[in-house]
């Protein structure tokens, strides 16, 4: 008799995200890594960290799941934060500069952070204040990925002339994804205690599909004959797409899958997805990450007779 299948190996070895409710305290790595060893795995890695002193959503990723993180990383975050103004100011200055800051910004990143302190553009999509008693301010905040809260703060305060600081910042969400799906490490190490006695069903809950990601990003269905050249590490010519659900623009990151929908790479376009008839050769998406084995899509080309040699048919169909 065969043994019953674990649902919660499979699922990691097919790669799973983690949403963690980080505390104050430590490290996003050190959470990453009280998370791997809960799961018993090898290697985990997170998206976004979070300062020491900075709580709420993490990202954890395992397995497969790993080659997803940058794509994890293009989803805009929302804060809430308290900040502290240093001296006085009326309330129709504060709004005028709270307007100011919603849109495009330049800002350059604190002398602690791990990034190289360049100037950069990143964009507020939403700034708004929600209670202010005297100094403190609370806000909510939703920015591009890469946007320094605490920064803000500091760039609020001198453009307002008095000075301000950060008190408090938690992560509430990342993209669709929201702080009530999140897990505390208390909350996982009872979903594993769970799995060890027997009841895999909470911990299951817990590890979200690869799915949940790349379905947040545009898709390009591809024919069979590119489906096996993907799976082998190929960039997607012209020949090879079947169907471009929705539009998307170049730089754009996309999911490449075959007909059935399974994914089978992760790239990046070219081209705008409406200039692709005109492309006369060469890659539409490239630099792609490949999901699957190879071996699930047997070559459906000859291969070059010798060096240099081109191949008898191409790989795009």
């Amino acid at each position: 008799m065969s043994a019953t299948p674990d649902p919660v190996a499979s699922r990691l070895a097919e790669g799973a995200f983690l949403l963690l409710d980080k505390p104050r305290g430590p490290s996003s790595h050190q959470v990453t890594a009280w998370a791997r060893d809960l799961l018993g795995v090898e290697v985990a890695g997170h998206a976004g960290t979070l300062d020491p002193n900075v709580s709420g959503l993490l990202w954890v990723g395992v397995g497969p799941a790993l080659k997803l993180l940058p794509l994890v990383l293009e989803f805009p975050k929302r804060y809430i934060a308290v900040a502290v103004l240093q001296g006085a100011v009326a309330d129709r200055d504060l709004e005028r500069v709270r307007e100011e800051f919603t849109g495009p910004i330049y800002q350059t990143p604190p002398v602690r952070s791990a990034v190289k302190r360049e100037r950069r553009i990143r964009r507020i999509h939403r700034f708004r204040l929600l209670e202010r008693e005297g100094p403190r301010l609370l806000w909510d905040v939703v920015a591009d990925s890469g946007t320094y809260v605490r920064t803000l703060a500091v760039d609020v305060g001198e453009a307002l002339g008095v000075g301000a600081h950060l008190e408090e910042l938690r992560r509430v969400a990342n993209g669709p994804f929201e702080e009530t799906a999140a897990v505390t490490l208390t909350g996982l190490a009872d979903a594993v205690a769970r799995r060890a006695s027997g009841d895999p069903g909470p911990l299951l809950a817990l590890l979200h599909p690869i799915a949940e990601v790349w379905r947040e990003f545009p898709t390009v269905v591809v024919k069979d004959g590119a489906a096996s050249a993907l799976a082998h590490g190929a960039g997607l010519a012209r020949g090879g797409i079947l169907s471009v659900p929705r539009p998307f623009s170049r730089g754009a990151h996309v999911a490449l899958v075959d007909r059935t929908g399974a994914l089978i790479a992760v790239g990046v376009a070219q081209h705008d997805s409406r200039e692709f008839s005109a492309v006369p050769h060469g890659w539409v998406v490239g630099a792609t990450r490949v999901f699957v084995d190879p071996g699930r899509y047997p070559p459906l080309w000859k291969r070059p007779a010798g060096p240099g040699a081109a191949p008898a048919s191409s790989p795009s169909g």
